[in-house]
């Protein structure tokens, strides 16, 4: 998978959080990636390897004015 996300990219991951929600925002990039719950906020590291296994879906809402 082609892996275009940069931070404030809207990530839809194949297993859902326990809150029940699947869609994380990316808030930092580096060797591991922090992402940020859509639904309740909460955050996690992740390494950069083990997070392009999970992803499902990159979603392309760019609304920059």
């Amino acid at each position: 998978m082609n892996n275009n996300y940069e931070i404030g990219t809207k990530l839809v991951l194949k297993k859902g959080h326990p809150c029940g929600a699947n869609e994380w925002e990316v808030v930092r990039i580096g060797v591991d990636i922090k992402l940020k719950c859509c639904n309740c906020g909460r955050t996690v590291l992740i390494p950069r390897i083990e997070l392009n296994k999970k992803i499902k879906k990159v979603k392309e809402d760019n609304n920059e004015g």
